[in-house]
């Protein structure tokens, strides 16, 4: 019996689409209007596994956002390769008798778009060097989709916005080069999906957006690769680091001006969005949810330290996760500009705690807070279950989207149909 995953691989096969675009042309073009699919970031092997739990519940596809931060050649601050990501999701999946696409995909891959890139100072053709060779390696892996960024320019002084044909340029670039590469070593084909929410790329008016839309078709078209024509745009939909109302008008503008290409509008800082539903009622292709659900583990472990502390034991796991973060620098990464000259402890409770679930993403693969959340979870074992708790947690926050989305059933609905 053919199970629902490889049929829909099969019949993205049998059109000669990538598994993303075939969904996205589901969506777009036939019975499957009104749905916007998920994308979770997998910033920790615990969200990782709670999304495909909650794939399982929703009968749904997963796709996994990850960014150069959180997984690339050098491990990125989860451990894991591209390789070992896939990996790592494939063997998750038959363990728990998951059914359903479980798509890899890479988040902003582009120029200085790698903290480590900025911090080794990396000159523009070693950026790009380094990110071309990561594009490699997620094709080698079976990534589904490649988000192709370059809309950040180190040599640019100050807060000027690259060229849009710049950025028309540089991603028709990065794009043949994928595609030289994936065809040199007959691997599957891979859909991609270019663009930025941030207002450095120069993408955030009307204007913009179309004159890139158009250049970039002219670019494509050019290199004679317009057969990978992104399926994915993404667009600047309200939502930001700070705000969290969806305009579902906005969305729909630039839905329309995406149709004609055969894409449609991803949304990205989707974390504790406060109307979740409008985003297909909007006809968006697809979010990116990330810091939410890390955040979500972070709180979770929180209330088991609280239980902890009531049994009489401390394993240690908040203070080694404040060092965790103290030590990474990365807290000073999401400081406000009257904050730069402030030390970690000179900033009130709250922001500190606040920096510590933003920044909890980075650390959780530190030595000493894995030691930590170990014994906490010993600790716990007599009175709960510490680490179902967390991955339901996490999962109960997925599955909200899950709903909000209407994905509940995709696959049943995409293969009756």
């Amino acid at each position: 019996m053919t199970s629902r995953s490889d049929s829909i691989r099969n019949l993205a096969r049998q059109g000669g689409v990538p598994v993303v675009k075939f969904l996205i042309d589901q969506i777009r073009d036939r019975h499957l209007k009104k749905v916007s699919l998920l994308a979770v970031c997998p910033n920790s092997e615990s969200v990782a596994r709670a999304a495909l739990h909650a794939a399982k519940e929703a009968d749904a596809p997963i796709l996994f956002a990850a960014t150069l931060n959180q997984v690339d050649t050098d491990g990125g601050y989860t451990g894991w390769t591209p390789a070992e990501l896939v990996g790592y999701l494939e063997i998750t999946a038959a363990d728990i008798g998951l059914d359903t696409p479980v798509l890899a995909c890479l988040d902003h891959g582009g120029p200085w778009l790698k903290d480590r890139h900025t911090t080794d100072k990396l000159n523009f053709q070693e950026t790009m060097a380094e990110v071309k060779k990561s594009l490699e390696a997620c094709l080698d892996a079976g990534y589904a989709l490649l988000h192709i960024d370059p809309t950040v320019d180190r040599t640019i002084p100050g807060d000027d916005p690259i060229p849009i044909a710049l950025v028309v340029e540089r991603t028709v670039d990065m794009m043949v080069h994928a595609e030289t590469y994936r065809t040199a070593n007959n691997l599957p084909p891979v859909a991609y999906e270019v663009g930025t929410e941030e207002v450095h790329g120069g993408l955030a008016n009307m204007d913009s957006f179309e004159t890139f839309l158009t250049k970039l078709d002219e670019g494509l078209k050019s290199a004679g690769i317009e057969e990978a024509w992104p399926c994915f745009v993404v667009g600047k939909v309200g939502t930001d680091l700070h705000t969290t109302y969806f305009e579902p008008d906005m969305a729909r503008d630039l839905t329309q001006r995406t149709i004609p290409y055969k894409a449609l509008i991803k949304g990205h800082y989707s974390d504790y969005v406060d109307n979740p539903e409008d985003y297909p009622l909007s006809g968006m292709g697809g979010a990116n949810v990330g810091p939410e659900f890390t955040e979500e583990e972070f709180k979770a472990l929180l209330e088991l330290i609280g239980l902890e502390k009531k049994t009489g034991n401390d394993s240690g796991l908040y203070e080694a996760l404040e060092q965790a973060v103290l030590n990474s620098n990365r807290w000073q990464k999401w400081l406000f500009k009257e904050e730069k000259q402030l030390g970690f402890f000179d900033l009130k409770h709250e922001r500190r705690e606040w920096l510590m679930r933003t920044c909890s993403r980075y650390i959780w693969t530190e030595t000493g807070v894995m030691e930590a959340r170990k014994r906490l979870y010993t600790n716990l074992a007599p009175y709960r279950d510490a680490d179902a708790y967390v991955i339901w947690k996490i999962k109960t926050a997925i599955l909200k989207y899950y709903h909000s989305f209407n994905l509940l059933h995709f696959n049943s609905r995409l293969i009756e149909n």
